[in-house]
Parts: structure tokens; sequence; C-alpha cells
């Protein structure tokens, strides 16, 4: 018996197209994911290059669209390598502790009489501690630096994955062909690659786009309180966390990082609630 054929590529994106908030929100990840890999080539200056004579200068003064920070350095520049920062520590983190927790969720599903209880006690022993206090740990053991964040949210991301891994996986195993699989004598790990994993891929898929916007969150937290990307490297919530000092007479220098951050934020967490809807049978109709 056939596994549950995925929902078509073409259809998937129509039905994201067809809903305003949720092509808004494609178009700008598209948007940023390019301006991040192109940041290089397309950025106006050097990202470490400054001028103290441009320093603070507002937004819309010649030359410097978004105006410049406090070491007088552009901030279209800024924005550019601090979005290029944030995407890849998320991309990472989510990534690692993605595969990581997706591992240990299949494994506590199939193997449910001898490592659900282990691995699950080990998982919610891990979700007691916030992701803030794990990236304090970290930063106190390592250092503090970009690659302290990712280690802290890929750490932090594993429990919340093994979960959604496991319940989804729960589900399909109670179906008829996975009974059918077994009954041919088909591996454990033919079994999981070939029937269990696709059909668990949809709530995977979805959490992990919702994900990815948290992770950007907390990694910029971190970033903000001296935990993260280190000066003079552009990051966003690093940039948000040294033009704090200036909000009264400067608020730029700050605000237009933050705001990169929640439109960051948001256009994963709308695109995540409507991949959610599309990709749920009992919503299509």
């Amino acid at each position: 018996m056939n596994a549950i054929a995925p929902p078509k590529r073409a259809g998937l994106l129509m039905r994201l197209l067809r809903d305003p908030a949720a092509a808004v929100a494609l178009g700008f990840v598209v948007l940023m994911v390019l301006a991040a890999l192109l940041a290089p080539w397309i950025a106006p200056t050097d990202p470490f290059d400054n001028d103290l004579s441009l320093s603070m200068k507002p937004p819309g003064t010649p030359g410097l669209p978004l105006g410049a920070d406090a070491q007088g350095r552009d901030l279209v520049t800024r924005m550019l390598f601090g979005l290029r920062a944030s995407l890849l520590m998320g991309f990472v983190a989510t990534a690692a502790g993605g595969v990581v927790g997706v591992l240990l969720g299949f494994l506590a599903a199939f193997y449910q009489r001898w490592l659900d209880g282990p691995i699950m006690r080990l998982m919610d022993m891990m979700l007691s501690f916030p992701a803030i206090l794990v990236g304090l740990a970290i930063a106190a053991i390592f250092g503090p630096g970009i690659s302290s964040v990712i280690l802290a949210l890929a750490i932090a991301t594993v429990p919340l994955m093994a979960r959604i891994a496991r319940g989804s996986a729960l589900v399909t195993m109670r179906l008829d062909y996975i009974e059918a699989a077994r009954a041919i004598g088909m591996t454990d790990a033919r079994l999981i690659w070939r029937h269990l994993a696709p059909n668990c891929l949809s709530a995977i898929f979805v959490f992990t786009t919702l994900r990815f916007g948290q992770v950007i969150l907390l990694g910029s937290a971190l970033s903000f309180l001296g935990l993260g990307a280190q000066p003079p490297m552009a990051e966003l919530g690093a940039m948000a966390s040294e033009g704090r000092n200036f909000l009264f007479f400067a608020p730029h220098v700050a605000v237009i990082p933050c705001i990169g951050i929640f439109a960051i934020v948001l256009a994963f967490n709308l695109l995540g609630d409507t991949l959610r809807d599309a990709l749920d049978p009992r919503l299509r109709f």
C-alpha cells in the first residue's frame, strides 16, 4: 500500500500566492535571502569602513539613505551584512537542532517500548532551561560569540523539534500501510526513511518555518545582551545594542535594526501560519 502523497509543489505555491499576506511574506523572505546572499556585491561600502565626520547622520542624508551609526558607518551596508549574519545564525541553528530533534523524535516513536521514556524525559529536562539561560551558560564556557549563540539555539531547538516529530510519527504509525510494510518484512531503517519520514514532513516543515523566526529573535536578544556577535561584526541584535545609547538624539541607529528584526520574524510567522493551513487537508476546501 502506497504512502500518502504529499501535496504538489505547484498547488502549494498557488495556495500561498492566493493569500495576500502570505504572498507578501514569501516575497519579503525571498528578497531578504537574496539581499543577504548578495551583500558583498550590492553593499555600497565596506561594513567596517568608518568616517567620524558622518557619525549618526540621520536617514535621508545624501549618500546615506538610512543614515549612519556612531562610527560613521553606512547603515544600509551594516543592515545588509547584519541580515546576512542573522539569517546564517538562524539557518544553522534551526537546521542543526532540527536534524537532531527529528531523529530523536522518530526513534522515540518507532522504538516506543525501549526509547520513548528515556528520550522524552531528557527532552522534558532540556525544555526546563530557557534558551537565554543556555546561551549564558555556553558563553560562560566558550566565551561570547556568534558560534556560542548558534550552539545555544540549536540545543534549545532539539527538544521542541523532537516533540513535534514524535507526535507526528505516532499518528502516522497507526496507519494501515505501516503495518503492511512491516508484514512484508521491510527493515526498520527503510520503513522510517521511505514511509514514516515523508508523511511527517508537513508538520516538521511548518514548525521549522515558525521556529526559524523564533531563533532569529532569540539570537538577536542574545547578541543584544553581548553574548553573540562582537564588534565590529554587523548583526541586527548587536547593532540595536550599540544604538541604545543614542536613542534620544539618534534613534535611527537602534530603531532601524529593530524594525529589520520585527519584519523578518513577522514574515516567517505569517509564512508558517499559511503553510500550516495549506498543508492541512481539512482546510483545503
